[in-house]
């Protein structure tokens, strides 16, 4: 185990101090709209399949730069953003989705997100029952607690809000471990134990259905964290798995009871056209329960990218690989 000593990354922030600031949003410019619906009109020339697009099918001669800037923030400053101002209703989903994806081209390489494959991710209600055994939490209602995804860049485009909730709740992954070390020191050491986590029936045949690996990561002095809790409990129902240790569970309850401590999380009430920009091993993140409109038209509907950013400080190469389909 790594030296420990408190982290003062620009990603250890409270969410009573973030909510005071308003530099973690970026509005774009109306020119900077027109660049990027330029950029899509230049790639549909070349191709009607978005995914065969590369980077220079996409131009982006002046917002280049912006974005240079954005994944810098990300990687080496607070570890979010949210962009605000993409016109979705006014240009559609298809556009908005060409958009989202050619932007997406400038900051990292997609990955799937699920076993069917999928790179651009829609985050909906599908009527699934968020009870059930591998049912993903995004294609419900349900609240879905504090947790991190794959790759190194989650990245949200709002099309619909809810009719009421589905906020999304962020908080720095640095600034609960700095807690963990200040009130519970003796802990500390199990954040960097194998933890058994759930492969939610997505392992391969004869393999085991669970997988191990620590929760926490340091490298280079920068804070990796891997948490999903409800993966890592219900892991708990094989037999073959380790079984928690105290501590173990103590550290799970710690980190979930922080990071829904209103000082530590920040909210973000989603308008279409937003776009939610995290570095996954900086940001744990949230969303509450919600209430859809009766409207199919209306109800709530977020496309998802997983970004693979090779240049990122603390990045994890067995997150940079995607959901792999079984054999």
């Amino acid at each position: 185990m790594p030296t420990l000593h408190p982290l003062t990354t620009g990603d250890a922030w409270l969410g009573r101090d973030m909510s005071r600031r308003d530099d973690w949003r970026r509005v774009l410019r109306s020119d900077e709209v027109a660049e990027l619906m330029a950029a899509r009109t230049v790639a549909r020339t070349r191709s009607a399949d978005r995914t065969s697009w590369t980077r220079e099918d996409f131009p982006l001669p002046r917002l280049g730069a912006e974005v240079t800037a954005w994944l810098e923030a990300l990687d080496r400053g607070r570890g979010f953003l949210l962009l605000r101002g993409l016109p979705v209703d006014e240009i559609g989903p298809e556009a908005s989705a060409d958009i989202y994806w050619g932007l997406g081209l400038h900051m990292g390489r997609a990955v799937s997100q699920n076993t069917d494959g999928d790179l651009l991710g829609h985050v909906r209600d599908t009527g699934a029952d968020p009870a059930a055994y591998g049912v993903r939490l995004y294609k419900t209602r349900a609240e879905q607690d504090f947790h991190t995804d794959g790759a190194d860049i989650i990245g949200l485009l709002c099309l619909q809000g809810a009719k009421t909730g589905g906020v999304s709740r962020i908080a720095s992954s640095a600034a609960i471990f700095n807690r963990l070390l200040s009130e519970r020191p003796e802990l500390v050491p199990a954040l960097f134990e194998a933890f058994p986590f759930d492969t939610q029936g997505q392992h391969r045949p004869g393999t085991p259905a669970w997988f191990a690996r620590p929760i926490c990561r340091l490298i280079d002095d920068r804070l990796n964290l891997f948490f999903i809790p409800w993966y890592i409990r219900e892991s708990q129902q094989h037999e073959g798995a380790p079984r928690l240790s105290a501590d173990q569970e103590a550290v799970l309850s710690f980190i979930e009871t922080a990071a829904n401590d209103p000082d530590h999380y920040l909210d973000m009430d989603f308008q279409p056209g937003d776009i939610q920009l995290l570095k996954n091993a900086s940001i744990l993140h949230k969303r509450t329960a919600y209430e859809d409109w009766d409207d199919p038209v209306r109800k709530r509907h977020l496309l998802r990218l997983w970004l693979v950013q090779e240049g990122f400080t603390a990045g994890d190469a067995s997150l940079r690989e995607g959901v792999q389909a079984p054999a």
